[in-house]
């Protein structure tokens, strides 16, 4: 019998995420891969609720959720230490993960993925090559800065992107680190805010095609030679450095990506 695979993730209660999770769950095979899922929602009824409408083989696979606020530190450091508590010693697996306190989970969760060879899955977007200049980051994503909120997106995601380099170099040998684009998912429920997209524009894909993209990046390993494209398309190709080209600046990657330590004490959590 197979081993499971455990993957812990953030952002699959609904949406692509859980799409793909869906997928992974209740896909039929003749041997069909056991998964152990270990799940941070910040609605923990809900999102329970919603995976026991997959009817999944619960003898062959497990699901967890934790309760997870990623704008609170400390509670994204408790999600941490339950799901590391639960994990047993020398399983493989990936880590989903994204921008802000995904950054600072992915410090907590460093030992065990190493120690597992994992993969990281960081779920990107082509909007990165919107950013054109660098100088005001730093004041745009201030929490009291008004901005709209396209602009927003475009920018996490491109120092989401940076910060996933950062981790691309921090483990080098260790773990593989993989970004990828959905593609356009109007669908979703950011885009539906922003309301300035609608299902029927052109290019748009449904919320399951984006699912199967992101999928690609847990299952790919066609790397390209250079170690700096990490961005897989939602088309299925390595997507060229010069589209975002800008992310690849080491002084860049390390201002955007705090130590550990440096993130705890400016939280209040240091010991």
């Amino acid at each position: 019998m197979l081993s499971a695979k455990t993957i812990i993730a953030t952002g699959a209660s609904s949406g692509m995420g859980f799409e793909l999770l869906k997928h992974l769950l209740t896909q039929p095979s003749p041997v069909q891969q056991p998964y152990r899922i270990i799940l941070g929602a910040r609605d923990v009824p809900r999102t329970l609720a919603a995976f026991d409408t997959l009817r999944y083989d619960a003898a062959r696979h497990s699901v967890t959720v934790l309760p997870l606020e990623l704008f609170d530190l400390a509670g994204a450091r408790a999600f941490a230490w339950e799901a590391l508590a639960r994990l047993v010693s020398g399983g493989g697996g990936e880590g989903g993960g994204g921008e802000g306190a995904q950054h600072y989970l992915l410090h907590l969760f460093r030992d065990k993925l190493v120690e597992s060879k994992s993969r990281v899955v960081i779920v990107s977007s082509g909007a990165v090559r919107l950013v054109g200049q660098t100088e005001s980051l730093e004041r745009d994503l201030r929490a009291d800065t008004v901005i709209d909120l396209y602009t927003t997106y475009c920018q996490t995601k491109f120092v989401q992107l940076v910060s996933a380099h950062w981790w691309r170099r921090e483990l080098a040998g260790q773990c593989t680190v993989v970004a990828v684009s959905p593609g356009f998912i109007p669908g979703t429920n950011l885009v539906k805010k922003s309301g300035l997209f609608s299902e029927d524009m052109p290019g748009a894909q449904s919320i399951a095609e984006g699912a199967h993209s992101i999928l690609r990046a847990f299952t790919r390993d066609d790397f390209p030679a250079d170690p700096e494209q990490i961005l897989l398309t939602s088309w299925g190709q390595w997507w060229p450095k010069e589209v975002y080209g800008l992310t690849l600046d080491r002084a860049l990657q390390d201002k955007w990506s705090p130590s550990k330590e440096a993130i705890e004490r400016e939280a209040g959590l240091s010991d």
